[in-house]
Formats: structure tokens, sequence, C-alpha cells
């Protein structure tokens, strides 16, 4: 083998591995974009978990009477049916609280009697329409 021969041959394995870099590097491209373009074409569920987002009472409020109308909002759909509000009263005395149908699917509201005063304790667990089920707590006082 002569040096020119040498030197084709090396030329030529270089231009087949730019040539192959550039195919390559096409290729990753277009595996890219189709993926992107998949996961846009397809919709999926929003995959946000229930987060309550206002409460009246707020939390940490002070309410007056005996009678106050409950209200939990929070940021996605939620299944009532499927979720449960504990209220315990300023005596350390549990009670299940019942929602009637909702109006708004984001939404438990129900109207607690028979308070007296003291702090109370409201544990929320819910199950959100992504399936995942969230809980929380917050207190309130009567006067």
């Amino acid at each position: 083998m002569n040096a020119k021969t040498g030197a084709k041959r090396n030329a030529d394995r270089n231009a087949d591995t730019e040539a192959n870099a550039r195919i390559g590097l096409r290729t990753l491209f277009a595996v890219v974009l189709s993926v992107a373009a998949m996961a846009l074409a397809f919709p999926r569920p929003a995959l946000a978990h229930a987060a309550l987002v206002r409460s009246y009472p707020a939390a940490n409020a002070t309410v007056s009477g005996s009678e106050v109308n409950l209200q939990l909002v929070y940021n996605s759909r939620i299944d009532a049916s499927r979720s449960t509000v504990v209220l315990v009263g300023p005596d350390g005395q549990s009670r299940k609280l019942s929602f009637p149908p909702q109006s708004a699917p984001q939404t438990l509201a129900t109207k607690l009697t028979k308070l007296t005063p003291g702090l109370y304790k409201l544990n929320w667990q819910v199950l959100a329409s992504d399936g995942h089920v969230t809980r929380g707590e917050f207190s309130f006082r009567v006067q």
C-alpha cells in the first residue's frame, strides 16, 4: 500500500464517519421530535392532587354563633361520596360530617349546627379525580 492509497482510505473513512454522524443526529432529532409530538397530541387527565385552596371558616379564624356554613374548596374535582370530613369539638368529641349533593365538583359544603364556644379542629380527607387521596386539617374558634 502506498502513501496515496492510505491517505485515500483515511479520507474515505473520515467521510463515512461524518456521514454516519449526520445520519445519527438526524435520527435522534426525528425521534425526539416524534416523542414530543405524541406527548402533545394525546390528551391526558390533569394529575393534580386535590389541595385545599379556600375554606370557610378559614384556618385559625374566629366565628360567632352556634351555626356556621362550612365550605371547603379544592383546586381540582373531588369525589364527595368517597371523601371524609371530621369535626372535633372543644370537648374532644368527633363527628363525621355529611354533605348534600354539591353544585361545584371541587367544593364540599354543609351547615355546622349546635356549635358551642371553643376551639374546633377539622380533619379532611378527599379523593381527587386523579385517584389520589389527600389529607389535611385546620382549626377555628367559635365564640
